[in-house]
């Protein structure tokens, strides 16, 4: 294609959104005249099935939930009052409570200001928050935000060795709608074990952000933390950010969450607009379709050049593949819809993985995200007339080329600037893209069976480890290969499961098994 035809077909399919500073460019992707016409019927029932989704229809079938995230920006478009009334109380409510935290009207015990924040939680109850803080963050943030977002010992150790005997001013929001979730549980008795070795009762520390009558939710109230804040079984985790789950350590830490929920709202509104061609969630939605043949034959590759979105493509990944990624459809059946997201950020790629994106297997498609607005203060010219934010914009311009004349397909999104309204308008513009992308392929973007699939297989590992710590404390100093161990707990067919969890039990002095090791590994022994 030459310059003049690129140049062509740019102002051609160029989506400009000025209510939220957006500029969508899908030209470099090679679909014809026909694709986006052809596509529009399939288009406009992706608008209707949003439509009724935002009205209150039951839109996640499996567990007979409305799906209602885009409520939390727009309480008025809830379907009931109730509703309304339940939202806006809980935003009031998180103003309220930070506005105390920074006003010293609520004190850490022994009476100083809290200066930390510590969240605790998993998946949509972490990523979101994590992606506000670090993009958001700076050396003004009223509140540092650290997370536990696992349950592996050393990393909560890290973390936890990291804020010192600043714990004393340090508050935890414990996130989990149901208040079970394992990993966000386990972060939870770490941390409390933490403060009760620092002398500091976690109860005067401790926020829950959960579901009305959770475990969490009991827990709380029994033993009389600070605060509680809902979680509603209509917003799923991966689209809970606009919720407490990222509003309140958002505002902790300094954000101005009106500026944020104002540019979800905005982003909303431009985004159900049924004319395609001015719909920025509707083309980036048909963007996916074609570049992964609707059946998710290409990864996508976030490439944002600017560090403070460097979380963005692991948010994105959470967002995109646990709402895609699906064995079956709406009818059920098995399609195996996905799209692979992975991304790093520009210009450290074009040090890493660009090589093979330009000279490697074509199994791609790149979302570059450009932002025009540099720095603030004074810029330092590196050469002649040239800053390093000159610099940065010459390699995503000359990368995004080079990958054109390689055939390599990808689209750009442009924003002004890095700031709580254009992350809150990105963050609702991906949501949208997700729900119309969905029913373009047919399935239900709002529930996530493999991801309880998971948590049931590892609920029977650790029924199996329980067992096995139980053979061997029957019998103290006899030893047992893994076979031995899998045929005396009447599982023979368990051999590997057996080894694998002897190894770690081996590995790990809290159930006192050591491990005899020989050759072949396999044969090696375990005992107490």
């Amino acid at each position: 294609m030459s310059s003049a035809q690129s140049w062509q077909r740019y102002r051609e399919y160029l989506c400009c959104v000025g209510e939220i500073g957006l500029v969508l460019d899908i030209s470099r992707l090679n679909f014809g005249a026909d694709f986006l016409p052809g596509m529009e019927g399939a288009m406009q029932q992706a608008y209707a099935a949003m439509a009724a989704l935002e009205r209150g229809a039951i839109a996640n079938p499996d567990e007979g939930r409305m799906v209602g995230h885009y409520w939390l920006r727009a309480p008025g478009l809830a379907p009931n009052a109730e509703l309304s009334a339940e939202i806006e109380f809980a935003l009031r409510g998180v103003k309220e409570f930070c506005a105390d935290i920074h006003d010293g009207i609520i004190l850490a015990p022994g009476g100083k200001r809290f200066s930390r924040i510590l969240i605790v939680g998993i998946g949509g109850s972490a990523l979101g928050p994590q992606f506000v803080a670090d993009a958001l963050g700076g050396s003004n943030d009223r509140m540092q935000p650290f997370f536990l977002d696992n349950t592996d010992p050393d990393g909560m150790d890290r973390v936890l060795a990291g804020i010192g005997a600043g714990l004393a001013e340090t508050l935890c929001i414990v996130i989990s709608k149901s208040g079970g979730t394992k990993e966000t549980k386990n972060g939870m008795l770490e941390t409390m074990a933490a403060y009760g070795r620092h002398g500091l009762d976690f109860s005067r520390h401790a926020v829950a952000v959960t579901g009305r009558g959770s475990e969490l939710d009991d827990t709380a109230l029994a033993q009389g933390w600070l605060a509680r804040f809902p979680m509603w079984d209509w917003v799923g985790g991966r689209t809970s950010v606009t919720s407490a789950v990222g509003l309140l350590p958002a505002a902790l830490q300094g954000v101005d969450i009106d500026l944020m929920l104002e540019g979800a709202r905005l982003c909303d509104t431009v985004t159900r607009i049924p004319e395609t061609r001015r719909n920025p969630a509707a083309l980036l939605a048909l963007a996916w379709y074609y570049a992964t043949g609707g059946v998710g034959n290409r990864d996508m590759v976030i490439l944002p050049y600017k560090d403070r979105l460097l979380l963005f493509s692991r948010y994105l990944q959470q967002l995109i593949m646990e709402s895609i990624g699906k064995e079956r459809d709406l009818s059920g059946r098995v399609v195996n819809q996905g799209i692979s997201v992975y991304g790093n950020k520009g210009s450290t790629d074009q040090h890493a993985y660009v090589q093979q994106l330009r000279e490697g297997v074509n199994n791609f498609f790149v979302t570059f995200i450009e932002v025009l607005h540099d720095r603030e203060g004074a810029r330092l010219m590196v050469e002649p007339g040239v800053t390093s934010g000159d610099y940065l914009a010459g390699f995503l311009q000359g990368t995004r080329e080079a990958l054109s004349e390689a055939g390599r397909e990808s689209l750009t999104i442009t924003v002004e600037r890095i700031d709580p309204r254009t992350v809150g308008a990105l963050i609702a513009l991906y949501e949208r893209a997700v729900g119309f992308y969905a029913s373009l392929v047919g399935i239900n973007a709002y529930h996530q069976p493999g991801v309880e699939a998971g948590k049931k297989a590892a609920g029977q590992v650790l029924s199996l480890q329980k067992s096995i710590i139980a053979v061997l404390l029957a019998r103290p100093g006899r030893s047992y290969t893994a076979e031995e161990m899998a045929s005396a707990l009447g599982h023979p067919e368990k051999a590997e499961l057996a080894f694998r969890t002897l190894m770690h039990l081996g590995a790990n002095p809290d159930h006192g098994v050591v491990m005899e090791r020989v050759e072949p590994l396999w044969e090696s022994r375990f005992r107490v």
